[in-house]
């Protein structure tokens, strides 16, 4: 069986892993190398045509070997993003800065300013306004301000094709500038489309961090009154046993009291088992360990059936499959107790149970023989105080629901089309048995 460290490793990786990905800097930077790897391979196309095409006689090896290095800087910066290290504005403003130095080198050895492909400096600004601050953008603004002025007076001028007359040379010229401007709508256009939606999942990203600490709260403070409840309930239930106790000196005379004293002996064992389990979890702390989900289900269900004598249920298992394992603790037996109980104050009906798993995760789906859920509940289900009950407090299904979550598992209710509603629980596997 694994040892739950190397199920604990797994998930840290995993973590990590989506942590790192949901990371601004790491994002923007994969976006940029990205378009530089576009960027590399449109060059190269460029020289290419200018070369067969235009046969024009450029000054090829410093122009290869600038695009050489920027495809170096692109494998790099590959390897750069698999790092957990923050990515700051300074590098992102430094990353912009090489290609713009590479796009210098090519206009200067292309025609400089006279090349129609100058308008591409607006494209590391654009980018620079779309994701660092203020005084980079300005910074960038004035790096290929002064760029494009040197460019103006320093550069080596295109070579003349003596087959071409000046009409075809203008001709090329407006071909090329069209071509900048495609180049630079189409690389706006990825970008500020890919700059709003980053800010979509990061409102949506918020609003769920903002509901789960909420939730959270909540939670703790139900644990807090919950303690202190069964703490004062103490009392109560041992002057219930020792009454219950009297009246069972007197059942001789009265058969009849016999059975019913029996059952409210039980029901008030079960409420101190009960209590005593809150109590020690609030001093120790919930405690989990691996166990085999079959003997989980059992359990639950036979303490469930002490607690509830009239309820009835059928229990169907996968038994063509091995039984996994599940990390368990006090709380994901609450949790299925309520998901049970539910369940059975949906209707008279015997409640059918079935468990099976897939290659990650096991499933429990409880049937019940209801009218179903209505929109409302639909919508509203698993909502901290919200119940269709007369007296109940609507935090069975909300409990549950932040257990099993909090556990990596997922709980559903939907209708079924034969009628009745379905509760379907899923957890995560983290091992199987020896």
């Amino acid at each position: 069986m694994p040892h739950p460290s190397v199920h604990l490793c797994a998930y840290n990786s995993r973590m990590n892993s989506t942590i790192l990905s949901s990371l601004p800097g790491h994002g923007q930077l994969r976006r940029l190398v990205a378009l530089r790897s576009l960027a590399v391979a449109a060059q190269l196309l460029t020289l290419a045509a200018v070369r067969e095409i235009l046969e024009l006689e450029l000054d090829w090896p410093p122009m290869l070997l600038t695009i050489a290095a920027l495809a170096t800087v692109n494998l790099f910066t590959l390897l750069r993003l698999r790092s957990s290290k923050p990515i700051s504005n300074l590098e992102l403003f430094a990353q912009l800065c090489v290609d713009v130095l590479a796009l210098s080198i090519l206009l200067y050895y292309g025609g400089g300013s006279t090349n129609p492909f100058v308008s591409l400096y607006l494209l590391p600004l654009v980018i620079a306004a779309a994701t660092l601050p203020g005084r980079y953008t300005w910074g960038m603004a004035a790096i290929t301000a002064a760029c494009y002025s040197v460019l103006m007076f320093y550069y080596v001028p295109l070579p003349h094709n003596h087959q071409q007359d000046g009409d075809s040379a203008f001709n090329a010229h407006v071909v090329g500038m069209w071509l900048g401007f495609v180049i630079s709508a189409v690389v706006v256009a990825y970008f500020v489309v890919k700059m709003a939606q980053a800010v979509r999942q990061r409102d949506e990203m918020l609003v769920r961090v903002r509901e789960e600490i909420l939730r959270n709260e909540r939670i703790v403070a139900l644990g807090t009154q919950a303690a202190g409840a069964a703490h004062e309930l103490g009392t109560p239930l041992s002057t219930m046993a020792v009454v219950i106790g009297e009246l069972r000196h007197d059942a001789e005379a009265r058969p009849a009291w016999r059975d019913a004293l029996t059952i409210l002996d039980e029901q008030v064992r079960g409420c101190k088992r009960i209590l005593d389990k809150i109590l020690a979890n609030a001093q120790g702390g919930v405690a989990s360990s691996l166990q085999p989900v079959d003997r989980l289900v059992t359990e639950v269900l036979n303490e469930w059936q002490l607690l509830r004598p009239t309820a009835q249920y059928q229990y169907h298992q996968d038994d063509t499959l091995s039984a996994p394992l599940i990390s368990v603790d006090a709380t994901l037996r609450a949790a299925l107790m309520n998901l049970l109980n539910n369940a059975a104050d949906a209707a008279p009906q015997a409640i059918e149970i079935r468990t099976h798993r897939d290659a990650a995760n096991f499933i429990l789906e409880i049937h019940d023989q209801g009218g179903g859920l209505s929109e409302e509940v639909e919508l509203k289900a698993g909502s901290a105080f919200f119940t269709t009950k007369t007296e109940g407090r609507g935090l069975g299904l909300f409990l549950a629901n932040a257990t099993v979550e909090r556990m990596g598992g997922s709980v559903r209710l939907f209708n079924r089309d034969s009628g009745g509603a379905t509760t379907e629980l899923i957890l995560p596997i983290a091992g199987e048995q020896a």
